[in-house]
C-alpha cells in the first residue's frame, strides 16, 4: 500500500514537471517516448522469439539424434519450426535430395550440401538479427537527443535569469527542470536498449555457433547414410580369378 502511494506520489510529480515545460522539450520528449515504445516492442518480440527458438533448437536436436534416417526428421521437421537448425537442414536436406541420396543413399557432393547449409544458417542469422540496429540506433541516438533538450532547457533558464534581472530560483527553475527532465529521459530510453542490444546479440551469436555445428553433425548423418562397397576377401576374389 506503502509502495503504491509512493509510486503514485512520484508519477504525478513526473506529470506535472511534464505538463510545465516548454514546447521544445515537450518535444524532445514525444521523440524519446516514441523510441522507448518501438524499442521495447523489438525488446519484447526478440525475447520471445528467441525463448521459442532455444526450446525447439533443444527438441530439434534430440529428434535429429533419436531418428534413424533423414527422411524420418523431414517428416517432422516443420513442428520445430521456430529453431533456425530446421532451416539449416531443411535446405541441406534439399540438396541432398536432389542428390538423389533419398533413393540410392549415394550423393555426389557432400561439399554442395554444406554450402546449402552455410546459406540457411547465414538466411536463419539474418532472420534473427532482423530490427536489431533499432536498439543500437536508440542507444546511440536518444542521450544525445536528451542532451539537446538539456542544452535548450539551460538556455531558456539563462533566458529566465536575464529577463528576471536577478538571480532568483524563480528565474532559472523552470528551465533547469526541462533540462534535467530530458537528460533523464535519454538515459531512461537509453539504457534498456543499450543492454538488450547486447544480451540478444549474445544470444544469436550462440544461435550462430550451434547453426555450425549441427552442419557438421548433419554432414556426418549424410555420411553414415552412404552406401557401404562390399568387402571382398583376397581368397574369395583368387577363386573367381
Amino acid at each position: 500500500m506503502h509502495l503504491y502511494l509512493l509510486l503514485t506520489f512520484v508519477g504525478g510529480e513526473i506529470l506535472d514537471l511534464v505538463g510545465e515545460t516548454g514546447a521544445v522539450a515537450k518535444v524532445v520528449l514525444l521523440v524519446l517516448l516514441a523510441f522507448s515504445l518501438i524499442s521495447w516492442a523489438i525488446i519484447l518480440s526478440k525475447w520471445s522469439g528467441i525463448r521459442r527458438a532455444r526450446v525447439q533448437s533443444g527438441r530439434f536436436i534430440r529428434a535429429f539424434r533419436k531418428a534413424q534416417r533423414l527422411q524420418d526428421v523431414g517428416a517432422v521437421a516443420e513442428q520445430f519450426r521456430p529453431s533456425p537448425l530446421v532451416g539449416v537442414f531443411e535446405n541441406g536436406f534439399e540438396e541432398y535430395r536432389r542428390q538423389g541420396g533419398v533413393s540410392t543413399g549415394a550423393i555426389r557432393s557432400p561439399l554442395a550440401i554444406q554450402r546449402a547449409m552455410q546459406i540457411a544458417s547465414s538466411e536463419e542469422m539474418t532472420r534473427l538479427e532482423r530490427n536489431l540496429s533499432w536498439l543500437a540506433i536508440t542507444g546511440a541516438v536518444t542521450p544525445f537527443v536528451g542532451l539537446f533538450g538539456t542544452v535548450w532547457g539551460i538556455i531558456d533558464a539563462f533566458h529566465g535569469l536575464g529577463t528576471a534581472g536577478a538571480a532568483t530560483l524563480r528565474a532559472v527553475a523552470p528551465g533547469i527542470s526541462e533540462a534535467l527532465i530530458t537528460t533523464a529521459a535519454g538515459l531512461v530510453a537509453a539504457i534498456p536498449a543499450v543492454i538488450a542490444f547486447n544480451l540478444i546479440g549474445s544470444s544469436i551469436r550462440e544461435f550462430a555457433s550451434r547453426c555450425d555445428d549441427f552442419s557438421l553433425e548433419m554432414l556426418n548423418a549424410v555420411e553414415r547414410q552412404q552406401p557401404q562397397p562390399s568387402y571382398r576377401s583376397p581368397e574369395t576374389a583368387e577363386v573367381r580369378r
